[in-house]
């Protein structure tokens, strides 16, 4: 028998003073049984930093065909597709290839910066394609923060953000950027 996901939910407020986006959303996020919580908490963080009133989470694990997080125009195509993780160079070329622009959110700190110096060659020369990298110890506190029901904050401004709940301390989110 498989296992099943298991769902979070979370209320979450954004104030993007860099981006003018102030909003309000109620997420529905389906733990993957192979997920962890550092993992998810990347996931909702990254949708936080991107946030729009079309940025929806999408099968990511459950469905190699789709990333983490999408954003598709009114007649269906990808403008954004966002992963977590560190993904091989034919998912991001691919991803590249059927989207407006791709953005890579690595983490776990010394393996992401492994992982970076096997694809960055590949994928150096695709125009479309953002890669962050978190600092070590930024997912690690994002993890902490996961609960079953959540409120969460998003505070962006002057490029520093930091996100956290009614129960624990902010998370800075803080980041290298790879390939701009």
């Amino acid at each position: 028998m498989a296992l099943k996901s298991t769902i979070y939910k979370a209320e979450l407020q954004i104030a993007d003073m860099d981006r003018h986006y102030y909003g309000d959303h109620s997420l529905t996020i389906a733990r993957h049984p192979s997920e962890t919580d550092e993992r998810m908490m990347v996931r909702i963080a990254a949708f936080a930093l991107f946030a729009s009133e079309r940025l929806e989470f999408c099968k990511g694990l459950s469905d190699t065909d789709e990333p983490d997080l999408w954003q598709k125009d009114l007649t269906g195509q990808i403008e954004t597709w966002i992963e977590v993780g560190q993904p091989d160079e034919r998912r991001i070329a691919k991803a590249s290839g059927r989207s407006g622009r791709v953005i890579v959110i690595a983490y776990a700190g010394r393996t992401a910066d492994i992982w970076w110096q096997g694809v960055k060659g590949k994928i150096e020369r695709l125009r479309n394609v953002t890669v962050w990298s978190l600092e070590e110890g930024v997912s690690d506190a994002l993890g902490k923060l996961a609960e079953r029901t959540m409120r969460l904050q998003l505070m962006m401004q002057d490029g520093e953000a930091s996100l956290g709940s009614e129960t624990a301390d902010a998370v800075e989110l803080r980041w290298s950027v790879l390939k701009g």
